[in-house]
């Protein structure tokens, strides 16, 4: 019985310095050392643009784009229903470009621009599909496309530090940059 007593203390104890006390700390610490970030950045969150055709669009979302319900499709490439799933996000995506780059064929679609992120809130999509993009929102909003891939260019970064893996476009920054230039 002492054992036991000991160790729902000793698990009691852990709980409160590991489990409250520490983190805590940790964030009353990065309140006062970083105040712009310690309540984290909101570019990093993917946001749902599909209701303004002038801007660029996020990755597909299983979740709608909340950050509060992340999760991923736990489906194989073997299910129906993921086969149905990516089709449909295929038909929505040429549906939406083709107008403005005539000739896409789905052979040419990226595959970021169909699937989703593991988290389903993933705010960056390849450079690929941003080029793809930037034809439909330079018509839409008017602008000389060469604009249009000088900002996407701005809102691109490179894994690792930039020291290697594929390029990719945070459509938030990006759309963000579009939004102050009205």
């Amino acid at each position: 019985m002492r054992e036991l007593r000991t160790a729902v203390i000793v698990a009691v104890a852990l709980t409160i310095v590991f489990g409250l006390a520490y983190p805590l700390a940790m964030t009353g610490v990065a309140q006062v050392v970083w105040p712009d970030k310690a309540d984290g950045d909101p570019t990093l969150v993917a946001k749902d643009y599909s209701k303004d055709p002038s801007l660029f669009q996020s990755r597909p979302s299983v979740t709608e784009y909340a950050a509060d319900a992340t999760f991923f499709n736990n489906q194989g490439p073997n299910q129906r229903a993921l086969a149905d799933q990516l089709e449909g996000y295929m038909d929505d995506y040429l549906k939406r470009e083709r107008p403005f780059t005539p000739g896409l064929q789905a052979a040419d679609v990226p595959a970021d621009a169909v699937t989703t992120s593991a988290s389903g809130i993933d705010p960056h999509i390849s450079y690929d599909n941003a080029r793809i993009q930037a034809n439909r929102v330079a018509e839409e909003r008017g602008l000389p496309l060469d604009d249009v891939l000088a900002l996407a260019d701005d809102a691109t970064s490179r894994p690792l530090l930039g020291l290697g893996g594929p390029k990719s476009v945070n459509v938030v920054k990006l759309n963000e940059a579009l939004e102050a230039q009205r």
